[in-house]
């Protein structure tokens, strides 16, 4: 059995602590750094989120992802690769890593290389959303429906937000 979908408030913390843990990614990755985003509903003002932090990390070269494992796992992360075979598939060329303190999931942080289709996508869904409220509050209630009925099945949680994640990527890319 998965862990359990609950969603909280948006909470300003949530932008500290995406600033405090910036700050400590930004030494693991230095010169392959290209930047660093607060991405996902903690990133979007407003709206229910899982109170998770999620980050994206952009590098120079994907080559170089084993290098990091290591300080990652000082920083206390799981280094999980591209999670092609898991039940929600991860993406070729997206590296994941997840932050768990006391058995909770606090942190994940996704990491591409300059130039990733994803970094595109990930940073106009959160910017349209940013800018859009009242499409953020839709999407807000569409995760609270799919949190109630999936409560313990993140798969059918996930594939329930997907279609709404593209149409507003799509919405994104016209604008």
């Amino acid at each position: 059995m998965g862990r359990e979908i609950e969603l909280a408030d948006h909470k300003y913390e949530w932008i500290a602590l995406f600033e405090n843990e910036a700050g400590h990614l930004s030494n693991v990755f230095g010169t392959q750094l290209v930047d660093i985003h607060h991405i996902g509903s903690t990133a979007i003002p407003g709206i229910k989120a899982k109170p998770v932090i999620d980050i994206l990390v952009v590098i120079k070269n994907i080559k170089m992802i084993e290098t990091f494992n290591e300080p990652m796992i000082q920083l206390g992360y799981r280094p999980k690769g591209e999670c092609l075979d898991n039940p929600i598939p991860g993406t070729p060329g997206r590296f994941y890593f997840s932050k768990d303190t006391d058995g909770v999931r606090t942190h994940q942080v996704h990491v591409c290389q300059e130039g990733h289709f994803d970094i595109e996508d990930k940073l106009a869904f959160r910017d349209y959303m940013r800018t859009h409220p009242d499409e953020a509050q839709e999407y807000s209630r569409l995760k609270e429906s799919l949190a109630l009925d999936n409560r313990s099945d993140s798969v059918g949680y996930n594939h329930g937000k997907d279609k709404f994640i593209k149409d507003i990527i799509s919405k994104a890319s016209q604008s």
